[in-house]
C-alpha cells in the first residue's frame, strides 16, 4: 500500500470533480444537486493553484487518486471549515477516508488554529462515524435547504485544540 498526499497541481483539472461524482455514486440526487458548484470549485482551485496546494490535498493510492480533502482558511486562527472531503466508491470502508482526514487536521492544526468545523448530512453514516473517530463532536443540528431532494439535516461537527 502506497498512500501519498499529493499538491493539487500535480494532477489534472477535472479530478476534483470526477472524485466527487465518484464518492456521490450512491445517490443520484447529490450530483443532480452540487454539478455545478463541484465544476466551479474545481475551476477555482485549479485557476489559484497557490490556494489549492496551500488548502487541500489530493490522496493517492499507488499514483492514483482515490480522494481529496480542502479547507477554508480564511477564519484563521479561530477556525477552519473543511469543505470537500471525499474517497472514491472503491475506497471506501478500507480507513483511507480516516487517513485523509487525520492528514488534513494534522496540517491544519500546523496553523495553531483553534477549532475545525465540518458540517455532513444525517444519511452518511459512515461520514459522521469517521468525524466522531477523529475527535469531531456533534456540535449542532439544522435544516437541509441546500441540496434539493434529500431530506434530513445538517450536522454540524467542531474538532478542539
Amino acid at each position: 500500500m502506497d498512500i501519498e498526499f499529493k499538491k493539487v497541481s500535480s494532477l489534472e483539472r477535472g479530478i476534483l470533480v470526477e472524485l466527487l461524482k465518484d464518492a456521490y455514486s450512491f445517490d443520484t440526487r447529490y450530483e443532480h444537486s452540487c454539478i455545478t458548484d463541484w465544476q466551479a470549485f474545481d475551476s477555482f482551485f485549479f485557476e489559484h493553484l497557490q490556494i489549492a496546494d496551500k488548502y487541500g490535498f489530493i490522496t493517492t493510492l499507488n499514483g492514483k487518486a482515490i480522494g481529496f480533502v480542502s479547507w477554508d482558511p480564511r477564519n484563521m486562527p479561530r477556525y477552519v471549515e473543511i469543505g470537500h472531503n471525499c474517497i472514491a466508491s472503491a475506497y471506501k470502508g478500507k480507513g483511507y477516508s480516516t487517513m485523509q482526514l487525520q492528514e488534513a487536521v494534522n496540517r491544519i492544526l500546523e496553523n495553531d488554529v483553534q477549532q475545525i468545523i465540518v458540517t455532513t448530512n444525517d444519511d452518511l453514516i459512515p461520514a459522521r462515524r469517521m468525524y466522531e473517530s477523529i475527535g469531531f463532536t456533534l456540535s449542532h443540528r439544522r435544516q437541509n435547504n441546500h441540496i434539493a431532494g434529500l431530506a434530513g439535516e445538517h450536522l454540524d461537527y467542531v474538532y478542539f485544540r
